[in-house]
């Protein structure tokens, strides 16, 4: 099974390096200090953990590209405890198709 540590140093050694975090203004990126819009991005991908005996446990990775060709990713928790912002934001953004990996942690 797949952990969030895991993931996350997989896709930054592909090259998604930034962390991003949703505020009013949108998407943003600290090391950009810039904010983007939702059809300014895509999510790449996405990864699902589920808590296996505590909820506040369940996460979802998103690993994303920005238009101008920022690559990163956005953690946030999913289940009862998501971010409505961040559920708000990530809705009106366009999903690429996931690849097919069996044995990896992603949703289906």
């Amino acid at each position: 099974m797949n952990t969030l540590t895991t993931c996350v140093n997989k896709v930054v050694k592909d090259g998604y390096t930034d962390s991003f975090k949703v505020t009013r203004q949108g998407l943003y990126s600290p090391s950009k200090d810039r904010h983007y819009a939702p059809e300014d991005i895509t999510v790449v991908n996405f990864y699902r953990f589920e808590g296996e005996s505590d909820p506040g446990d369940e996460m979802i990775m998103y690993v994303i590209e920005t238009t101008d060709g920022l690559k990163g990713t956005l953690i946030d928790a999913y289940g009862p405890y998501a971010d409505e912002h961040v559920n708000k934001f990530m809705g009106q953004v366009e999903t690429c198709p996931k690849d097919a990996n069996p044995g990896s942690n992603k949703s289906e």
